[in-house]
Protein backbone atom coordinates (compact mmCIF):
# COMPACT_ATOMS: atom_id res chain seq x y z
CA UNK A 1 0.00 0.00 0.00
CA UNK A 2 0.99 3.68 -0.48
CA UNK A 3 3.70 4.79 1.63
CA UNK A 4 3.16 2.57 4.54
CA UNK A 5 -0.57 2.18 5.12
CA UNK A 6 -2.39 -0.74 6.14
CA UNK A 7 -4.81 -2.68 4.09
CA UNK A 8 -7.97 -1.42 5.07
CA UNK A 9 -11.25 -0.38 2.64
CA UNK A 10 -10.86 3.24 4.97
CA UNK A 11 -8.74 5.42 5.69
CA UNK A 12 -9.57 8.68 8.15
CA UNK A 13 -8.06 11.63 7.10
CA UNK A 14 -5.16 11.74 10.28
CA UNK A 15 -4.66 8.48 8.79
CA UNK A 16 -3.98 9.86 5.05
CA UNK A 17 -1.87 12.79 5.85
CA UNK A 18 0.77 10.84 8.65
CA UNK A 19 1.51 8.93 5.61
CA UNK A 20 2.55 11.89 3.93
CA UNK A 21 4.16 13.91 6.54
CA UNK A 22 1.12 16.77 5.54
CA UNK A 23 -1.16 18.53 7.67
CA UNK A 24 -5.00 17.57 7.36
CA UNK A 25 -5.51 20.69 5.71
CA UNK A 26 -3.75 20.08 2.92
CA UNK A 27 -5.73 16.60 2.07
CA UNK A 28 -8.93 18.96 2.81
CA UNK A 29 -7.37 21.54 0.17
CA UNK A 30 -7.22 19.27 -2.46
CA UNK A 31 -9.91 17.11 -2.41
CA UNK A 32 -11.52 20.93 -3.01
CA UNK A 33 -9.14 21.60 -5.45
CA UNK A 34 -9.39 18.17 -7.37
CA UNK A 35 -12.42 16.51 -8.28
CA UNK A 36 -10.37 12.97 -8.69
CA UNK A 37 -10.73 12.86 -4.81
CA UNK A 38 -14.06 11.74 -3.79
CA UNK A 39 -13.52 10.33 0.17
CA UNK A 40 -16.82 9.08 1.62
CA UNK A 41 -18.20 10.92 4.43
CA UNK A 42 -20.14 8.74 7.61
CA UNK A 43 -23.23 10.86 9.63
CA UNK A 44 -20.76 13.15 11.31
CA UNK A 45 -18.98 14.39 7.71
CA UNK A 46 -15.82 12.47 8.90
CA UNK A 47 -14.11 11.90 5.38
CA UNK A 48 -13.60 8.19 4.50
CA UNK A 49 -10.74 7.44 1.79
CA UNK A 50 -10.44 4.37 -0.47
CA UNK A 51 -7.41 3.05 -1.04
CA UNK A 52 -8.20 4.68 -4.80
CA UNK A 53 -8.33 7.82 -2.99
CA UNK A 54 -5.28 7.41 -1.69
CA UNK A 55 -3.13 6.58 -4.83
CA UNK A 56 -4.82 9.50 -6.46
CA UNK A 57 -3.61 11.35 -3.31
CA UNK A 58 0.22 9.90 -3.90
CA UNK A 59 0.32 10.69 -7.63
CA UNK A 60 -1.08 14.30 -6.75
CA UNK A 61 1.63 14.47 -3.87
CA UNK A 62 4.44 13.12 -6.64
CA UNK A 63 3.31 15.63 -8.82
CA UNK A 64 2.72 18.62 -6.80
CA UNK A 65 5.39 18.34 -4.07
CA UNK A 66 8.31 15.96 -5.78
CA UNK A 67 8.00 17.03 -9.11
CA UNK A 68 6.57 20.66 -8.18
CA UNK A 69 3.65 21.36 -10.53
CA UNK A 70 1.91 23.95 -9.86
CA UNK A 71 -1.87 23.06 -9.15
CA UNK A 72 -3.40 23.96 -12.18
CA UNK A 73 -0.63 22.22 -13.43
CA UNK A 74 -0.60 19.22 -12.22
CA UNK A 75 -4.76 18.89 -12.82
CA UNK A 76 -3.98 19.83 -16.37
CA UNK A 77 -1.25 17.20 -16.43
CA UNK A 78 -3.69 14.49 -14.88
CA UNK A 79 -6.80 15.45 -17.11
CA UNK A 80 -4.69 15.43 -20.28
CA UNK A 81 -2.95 12.24 -19.70
CA UNK A 82 -3.90 10.58 -16.66
CA UNK A 83 -3.35 7.27 -17.85
CA UNK A 84 0.36 7.92 -18.77
CA UNK A 85 1.01 9.76 -15.68
CA UNK A 86 -0.28 7.32 -13.52
CA UNK A 87 2.02 4.57 -15.61
CA UNK A 88 4.90 6.54 -14.75
CA UNK A 89 3.84 7.20 -11.24
CA UNK A 90 3.31 3.34 -10.49
CA UNK A 91 6.78 2.78 -12.23
CA UNK A 92 8.31 5.14 -10.13
CA UNK A 93 6.57 3.94 -6.54
CA UNK A 94 8.13 0.38 -7.82
CA UNK A 95 11.58 1.69 -8.27
CA UNK A 96 11.47 3.58 -5.15
CA UNK A 97 10.86 0.44 -3.46
CA UNK A 98 13.34 -1.85 -4.94
CA UNK A 99 16.02 1.01 -3.94
CA UNK A 100 14.65 0.75 -0.08
CA UNK A 101 14.68 -3.25 -0.11
CA UNK A 102 18.34 -2.97 -1.87
CA UNK A 103 19.55 -0.47 0.62
CA UNK A 104 18.45 -2.42 3.59
CA UNK A 105 20.10 -5.22 1.78
CA UNK A 106 23.37 -3.55 1.54
CA UNK A 107 23.17 -2.69 4.85
CA UNK A 108 22.77 -5.82 6.55
CA UNK A 109 26.01 -6.21 5.09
Amino acid sequence: MERGLDQKLYYNIGEVADAFEVNTSLIRFWEKEFDEIQPKKNAKGNRKFTQQDVKTIALIFHLVKERGFTLEGAKTHLREDKSNVLSKFEIISKLKHVKSELIKIKNQL
